[in-house]
């Protein structure tokens, strides 16, 4: 238990302060720590308090799974920050900030920020690690796949391109979010309307329709479509992914993002219950009050529907042309 740093720093804060918290990350500190006779409960719920009859005690622990606690202690209190995990984290966060070159790209990657001052590349990008960047933009460099729509262009500083073209020899558009926020943008004959869908199968598969564009939205991997969906504020933008708790979660997240945005569910979806519904669990916080009935229906049952099977029902073109009218 005392090997990991969150259980040692449990140990420097207790000595510190003289109080302990039950926190997740050093609950098993807290337990181990509450069981002897070193502390004892305050009238606070889940707080220790140490007994100062047995701080040597517990320095004598410190030194045995912690040997460099005293120096760490100063540091921190030289630093102005507290003798805690939290302060612990603030100041390997401002170590690695001063390892940052003098002369920073304009842009960075969010992993690539966050594992230069996190503590590894998937930490979060809170406040404190955002201002050590200073001015330095962080990007999520997404991706949009997408099959336009006849008579689109794409146009970048005085060159235009042609949109079919580019998809005809790239087998699809692709606009990456630095392109996107550099000034690359849309032209020429702009869409009838925008199909967002979930899944890359029936991003390839659907037959859309006339004069429609085709985006390709893995999951929750929207920062990219929200720039393309400002170049095109006054077409219908219709959503169509899998009905399941994540599928309701993330049409929520784009109907943050656009307002407007039509999520389609066609009622002959219905028909697929008994071909292909997943027996599997809606949990019973997630809000459906706005949800389709279908939706609603599904989750009642207990049902998961997948979107893929109806890229081949011929029904499904025809619907979607309904759903934003002519």
């Amino acid at each position: 238990m005392w090997t990991d740093e969150a259980q040692r720093l449990a140990l420097l804060e207790l000595w510190a302060t003289g109080s302990l918290k039950r926190r997740q990350a050093q609950s098993d500190a807290w337990d181990e720590l509450a069981r002897l006779p070193w502390t004892r409960r305050t009238s606070r719920r889940d707080e220790l308090a140490l007994v100062e009859t047995h701080r040597g005690d517990l320095e004598g622990l410190l030194d045995r799974v912690f040997p460099d606690w005293r120096v760490t202690a100063d540091t921190l209190s030289g630093k102005g920050l507290p003798q805690d995990l939290h302060g612990y984290r603030a100041l390997a966060e401002a170590r690695r900030a001063a390892t940052l070159p003098e002369t920073a790209p304009q842009r960075l990657n969010l992993r690539t920020a966050t594992a230069a001052l996190g503590a590894h590349s998937k930490a979060t990008l809170g406040g404190r690690l955002r201002a050590a960047l200073g001015p330095i933009e962080v990007t999520r460099d997404g991706l949009i796949r997408a099959r336009p729509n006849p008579g689109l262009t794409v146009h970048r500083a005085q060159t235009v391109w042609s949109a079919e073209s580019l998809a005809a020899c790239l087998g699809e558009l692709a606009l990456t979010e630095r392109a996107l926020r550099d000034g690359t943008h849309l032209g020429g004959a702009l869409p009838r309307a925008v199909l967002l869908v979930e899944n890359v199968g029936f991003y390839v598969d659907v037959v859309a329709p006339a004069g429609w564009m085709v985006a390709h939205v893995p999951g929750w991997n929207t920062a990219t479509i929200q720039l393309l969906l400002e170049q095109l504020p006054d077409t219908p933008v219709v959503h169509f992914g899998d009905l399941d708790p994540n599928g309701v979660r993330i049409v929520a997240h784009l109907q943050a993002l656009r307002p407007d945005l039509i999520w389609a569910v066609p009622p002959f979806w219905e028909e697929q219950i008994a071909l292909r519904g997943q027996k599997k669990d809606w949990p019973p916080d997630l809000d459906l009050r706005d949800a389709p009935a279908l939706v609603q229906r599904l989750a009642t049952g207990g049902i998961w529907l997948e979107q893929e099977a109806l890229a081949l029902d011929p029904r499904l073109t025809g619907y979607l042309d309904g759903v934003v009218g002519p």
